[in-house]
C-alpha cells in the first residue's frame, strides 16, 4: 500500500527539493512591480513581479530592504536577485529577494549564465576532474582578503577543530576590476607551495560583489591547480562559476574550514580506540601464551619419571589402605557372624539345657531314652545333669 503523507510533509519535501536546486537558490528575475506594500513592523516589502505572461510573489526582508537606495513603486521595471523557496504553511512558492536593481543587472545575470554554460560545455565541471580533499590536511593555503570576514571565520573554525594546523594566507582583492587578476595570481602562487589543499573565497554580497569569481582568469586558475581546491564564496545561497569548477564547494567560509581541517578530538578518539584495542589484543596474546606454557609445563611434569614413580607410589599406598580397610571389614563381618552362630549354638546346646535344670537319660546300652515305652522295670539308667551322672534302677513306670 502506498504511503500517505500529510500536507505539511509534502510542502516540506517540495521546499527541500527547491533548496537543493542550484538555479533556484540564486536566481535573477526581471519584471514589473505591482501590488507593492511596505510593512511598518519589521520593514519587509511584499510585491508582485510580473511580465506579459505571468506573475510571481516576492518577499524582501527588512534586513535586505534597508540596503535599498531607492523606494520600490508599482510599475517600476526591476531585476530581483534572490532565491525561490516554499512558504510551507500555505504551500506557496515565492521569490525571496536579496537585492533589487532598477537596470543593468539582467544583463549581468545573462552573462553569468552564458559563462556557466560555456565552461560546462568545456567539461570544467566534470566529476573526473574533481580531486579528493585530504582527510588529514596539515598545511592549508588560503586565498582571500586579509581584512574580510571570511578569513576570520576560517581561522576561528580551523583552530577550534585543530590548533596545530598550519594556515598560510595569500591576501588578495576580492572585489573590483583588479580582483580577478589578484585572485588568479594568488591561486597560482599558493598552488606552487605544496600545501595539502587550498581555500579560495570571500564573504557574501551582491552578484556584482562576487563577480570576480565568475571571471575566466579565476575560473582557469582554479581549474589548473594541482592542489585540491575548496571554493567558499559568499553565503549558502550564493553560487559562482568557481563553485562549480572547484573540487569542493563549501556554502560558507566557515564550512570550508570545517571541510579542510580535521577535528583533532575525533582523531584522538580514534587513536584511543586503536590503543585500547591494541592493549586488549596484547593482553589476550600474553594470556594465551601463558596458558599454553602452563599446559606444556604440566605435560612435561606428567612425563617426568620421578613424578610418574611418585604417582605409582601414591597409588600403591592408596591400594594398601583400601586393602587394609577391606580386610578389616571382612574380619569384622566374620567375627560378627561367628558371634551370631555361637549365640544360636548356645541356644540349642544340650549343656545349656542341663544348666537350666534339664537332664537326659541313657540306658545301659548308651541309648537315649525319650519315652516310658523304651524302659521297663529293673532297667539300669544313667541320668545326665549339668555337673555329673546319676545311675539308677527303674522300680516302676507310670504313664501320664
Amino acid at each position: 500500500m502506498a504511503q500517505v503523507y500529510s500536507v505539511k510533509q509534502i510542502n516540506s519535501y517540495i521546499k527541500n527539493m527547491m533548496r537543493q536546486d542550484f538555479l533556484l537558490n540564486r536566481i535573477q528575475v526581471k519584471g514589473e512591480i505591482s501590488n507593492c506594500k511596505y510593512t511598518d513592523k519589521n520593514g519587509c516589502i511584499f510585491f508582485t513581479l510580473k511580465d506579459e505572461d505571468s506573475t510571481i510573489s516576492v518577499v524582501m526582508y527588512g534586513s535586505d530592504a534597508y540596503k535599498l537606495d531607492f523606494r520600490l513603486k508599482d510599475g517600476m521595471s526591476v531585476v530581483v536577485d534572490g532565491r525561490i523557496d516554499v512558504y510551507v504553511n500555505r504551500g506557496e512558492y515565492q521569490l525571496y529577494a536579496k537585492t533589487v536593481s532598477q537596470s543593468g543587472m539582467g544583463e549581468l545575470f545573462k552573462q553569468y549564465e552564458q559563462l556557466k554554460q560555456y565552461y560546462e560545455d568545456m567539461g570544467y565541471f566534470a566529476p573526473e576532474y574533481k580531486r579528493t580533499i585530504p582527510k588529514y590536511a596539515k598545511r592549508i593555503g588560503i586565498v582571500t582578503a586579509r581584512t574580510g570576514a571570511a578569513i576570520k571565520d576560517i581561522i576561528k573554525n580551523a583552530y577550534e577543530r585543530n590548533p596545530y594546523v598550519e594556515l598560510y594566507l595569500y591576501s588578495v582583492l576580492v572585489q573590483g576590476k583588479e580582483a580577478k587578476y589578484s585572485i588568479a595570481k594568488g591561486l597560482k602562487y599558493v598552488d606552487s607551495m605544496g600545501y595539502d589543499c587550498i581555500i579560495v573565497g570571500r564573504g557574501g554580497g551582491s552578484i556584482e560583489d562576487l563577480w570576480a569569481f565568475n571571471e575566466p582568469e579565476v575560473v582557469e586558475a582554479v581549474f589548473n591547480c594541482k592542489t585540491p581546491v575548496i571554493s567558499a564564496v559568499g553565503h549558502e545561497i550564493d553560487f559562482t562559476i568557481t563553485d562549480f569548477v572547484a573540487d569542493f564547494r563549501a556554502p560558507t567560509p566557515s564550512a570550508a574550514a570545517v571541510k579542510a581541517v580535521f577535528d583533532i578530538r575525533q582523531l584522538e578518539a580514534v587513536i584511543d580506540g586503536y590503543n585500547d584495542r591494541l592493549m586488549y589484543d596484547m593482553g589476550k596474546t600474553i594470556t594465551d601464551y601463558r596458558n599454553r606454557s602452563e599446559r606444556m609445563l604440566l605435560s612435561l611434569k606428567a612425563f617426568n619419571p620421578l613424578v610418574r614413580l611418585n604417582n605409582k607410589k601414591q597409588q600403591l599406598i592408596h591400594m594398601r589402605e583400601k586393602l587394609d580397610v577391606s580386610m578389616q571389614g571382612t574380619l569384622n563381618k566374620a567375627k560378627h557372624r561367628l558371634l551370631l552362630l555361637s549365640a544360636r549354638l548356645d541356644g540349642v546346646s544340650p549343656l545349656k539345657k542341663l544348666e537350666q535344670g534339664y537332664a537326659f537319660v541313657e540306658n545301659d546300652k548308651e541309648e537315649h531314652i525319650s519315652s516310658i515305652a523304651e524302659v521297663k522295670q529293673a532297667d539300669v539308667l544313667s541320668i545326665h545333669v549339668k555337673d555329673g551322672i546319676i545311675n539308677t534302677v527303674v522300680k516302676d513306670v507310670k504313664k501320664f
